[in-house]
């Protein structure tokens, strides 16, 4: 184990609450194993030791991202993917591959949600050439947290999103039966909404999608 990771697995563990631990175990349908430490403590305790250290660069960042995605304890997943969003100046082309194995590890919405959203949607602003060659794949592979991604990496683009891709991608999937599929489509339709609430109406005017994505889409329109 590197020794970045035992400082901060030292921290976790003396600050481990088994109580608080078990429902978010259960929560995740016991998935993971949890040291039990909420939302806004486990933050505050990794910020500080983030800042405690100088930050890794380079192959040793990503070995120590990749050690922390084989612990068994969700809260060190979770610490991987914040030290991937504050070292985000040392992105380089190639970590989109290390990106794609902590989608496709592990795999479930609190991960998935946050790499597509801050680490690819990011790192496609970075480097825009490779969107399309990656993104269609994922659309088109049979890995549903790929295809999630594939959909949700425009989360934060407004104005800027690329509705043709985006329309393209939620045709392809839009006769899927994987709950969060389905989600995902009306999560970004509805995100969309707030920049351009007629164009989403119009969307779905013309697009037969699954029931659960449409109401997902019409939250923030009022109907």
């Amino acid at each position: 184990m590197h020794p970045y990771i035992k400082g901060l697995k030292k921290i976790l563990h003396e600050n481990r609450n088994d109580a608080v631990a078990i429902p978010m175990k259960q929560y995740m349908r016991n998935q993971f194993e949890y040291f039990g430490l909420k939302t806004p403590q486990r933050r505050a305790l990794c910020i500080s030791y983030m800042k405690s250290k100088p930050l890794p660069e380079g192959k040793e960042l990503r070995e120590i991202v990749l050690q922390l995605w084989e612990l068994p304890e969700r809260d060190f997943q979770y610490f991987a993917m914040e030290l991937l969003v504050k070292c985000r100046k040392q992105w380089v082309e190639s970590d989109i591959g290390l990106f794609e194995h902590l989608i496709t590890n592990k795999s479930w919405w609190d991960t998935v949600d946050l790499i597509s959203g801050q680490l690819v949607g990011e790192w496609f602003r970075k480097f825009p050439q490779h969107i399309e060659p990656f993104t269609s794949k994922w659309n088109k592979s049979d890995n549903i947290w790929l295809q999630r991604t594939s959909i949700l990496f425009q989360l934060k683009y407004k104005k800027n999103t690329n509705l043709k891709l985006l329309y393209d991608y939620i045709k392809h999937l839009s006769t899927s039966d994987e709950f969060f599929v389905q989600k995902a489509i009306g999560w970004i339709l509805r995100e969309y909404s707030k920049t351009d609430p007629e164009e989403i109406r119009s969307f779905l005017k013309t697009t037969k999608l699954k029931p659960l994505s449409v109401r997902e889409a019409k939250k923030r329109m009022g109907e």
